[in-house]
């Protein structure tokens, strides 16, 4: 199970460009390693993120195998109109999880 965690400021002023940190608590498994026995262990990993605000995208990523477990990630934007921010991450297995977050614009 993945826990999202996100920090945006809850205000900011029209044109501002502003900071946005996501992390993700998320097990990784590259595929490479094996058990003991001689097995492969399957890989397990966050394959994609992406951000939008109000709708729009504005920031994605593609992930590989070399990604750490729990990436944590840090982007800006410009603050255009009060909105909501959506993260999506998309991985391995049917992973799927989303977080929302609302910046106000003055």
């Amino acid at each position: 199970m993945a826990r999202p965690l996100v920090n945006v400021p809850a205000k900011v002023k029209r044109g501002q460009v502003f900071e946005i940190k996501t992390l993700i608590a998320h097990i990784m498994e590259t595929g490479f390693r094996y058990t003991t026995t001689g097995q492969r262990i399957p890989r397990d990993i966050i394959t994609f993120f992406s951000c939008t605000y109000n709708g729009e995208e504005i920031f994605s990523a593609d992930f590989y195998p070399a990604v750490s477990a729990n990436p944590f990630l840090t982007f800006y934007t410009t603050a255009t109109e009060t909105g909501t921010l959506e993260f999506k991450w998309i991985g391995d297995n049917g992973f799927s999880e989303t977080a929302n977050a609302t910046v106000t614009v003055e």
